[in-house]
């Protein structure tokens, strides 16, 4: 008797419209014990950091936001902007079309799918890349670059990938990544004031910039105790600029526990990632932070990964190496050589400096 040969494995899918209706969740999605959320943590404080106060030049509200920053990033790298002059309008209309975007069928939504081994475009979870470990996420990612001949990259995308029906969310993110840019950029100032080489100095080294902007996506979970929304993981960028919805999910790793980022629409959730780490010669901290889902409602995040321009040389000032912070093991690098942890979806390893200095710091981990 000949036996037929066995049906093809059919590839896994992240549809929230099937997965929803299920009891539980596949096992790709299934976190080890040890990695499992705590859906009850401790919150984290955050400074909150007047960032308008700031730019005015008032002397005490430089001299306070200085040092509020200079201490968050010597512990854990995250702190809270305020008064940031973003336009709420513009931030609600970027959710706003976030909800439309992730709302679509999911054919649509492949028509910009990522492709292996590349940065940019839509991913459902990470299936087709890993068959373990799955984050309960979609997300969009987008380049943005703050040089002239490439002003309108993000416009473009959605034309050219998307369809002229698109045109206007390119309208809406583009303007958003501008907004961000701005804002990133005195951010920098801040962080060259806190660390004493001056406000020109980071702010110099990141015109021209050559970023990422991420949509995150939460659905919600019938099992949010059995998986995450993102793995634990440190940025391997520059800084990155967060906005989250009313809905928690954010926690960070200090003092050998999880701990939860209160959501407050009218922040902006500030973190050091690994490159500035390095620039900063191993003083200011990239933490270890995760994201948790739920089982009610969705939770939605506006990211944006500031990082410099690829021929960059990424190493600290010489006015932040001394006797006592000796320069760190590893040699300078070039900005392009970091690309490739990005790829990984921000949780890789990264080489730059300073990175074996922070390991050395961390006697306990949740694994990557």
């Amino acid at each position: 008797m000949i036996m037929a040969p066995p049906l093809p494995r059919q590839p896994l899918v992240f549809d929230v419209s099937i997965l929803q209706h299920q009891a539980s969740i596949p096992s790709h999605f299934i976190w080890p014990d040890h990695e499992k959320p705590c859906l009850e943590s401790p919150e984290l404080a955050i400074p909150p950091v007047d960032f308008g106060s700031f730019l005015a030049g008032d002397p005490l509200a430089v001299s306070k936001a200085t040092q509020l920053v200079n201490e968050a990033c010597r512990k854990h790298g995250f702190f809270l902007v305020v008064n940031h002059g973003v336009d709420s309008k513009l931030i609600a209309k970027a959710h706003e079309y976030m909800n439309m975007f992730f709302g679509k069928q999911l054919s649509e939504k492949q028509r910009a799918q990522r492709k292996i081994g590349e940065q940019y475009g839509y991913a459902s979870s990470f299936t087709g890349r890993f068959s373990s470990k799955l984050p309960w996420k979609e997300t969009l990612s987008l380049r943005y670059c703050a040089d002239n001949q490439s002003s309108d990259i993000v416009q473009e995308y959605f034309s050219n990938v998307m369809g002229e029906n698109f045109k206007q969310f390119g309208t809406v993110y583009q303007e958003y990544c501008e907004a961000m840019n701005t804002l990133s950029l005195g951010i920098m100032e801040l962080l060259g004031a806190s660390l004493g080489v001056g406000r020109e100095y980071f702010r110099d080294f990141f015109e021209g910039n050559d970023s990422i902007m991420r949509l995150n996506y939460y659905p919600p979970c019938q099992k949010p105790d059995l998986t995450l929304g993102t793995g634990p993981h440190c940025d391997p960028t520059s800084l990155t600029i967060l906005h989250q919805d009313h809905v928690g999910g954010l926690q960070v790793f200090v003092d050998e526990k999880w701990h939860s980022v209160r959501p407050d629409p009218e922040a902006f959730v500030v973190n050091i990632g690994d490159t500035f780490m390095a620039l900063s010669n191993g003083i200011f901290k990239s933490c270890l932070h995760r994201a948790v889902v739920n089982n009610v409602t969705v939770r939605k995040s506006l990211a944006f990964f500031l990082c410099p321009k690829l021929d960059k040389v990424v190493k600290p000032p010489n006015t932040l190496i001394d006797s006592k912070n000796p320069r760190a093991e590893e040699s300078e690098i070039i900005a392009a050589d970091n690309a490739s942890a990005v790829k990984e979806g921000l949780g890789s390893s990264c080489r730059v400096l300073g990175r074996k200095r922070q390991q050395k710091n961390r006697n306990k981990r949740p694994a990557l």
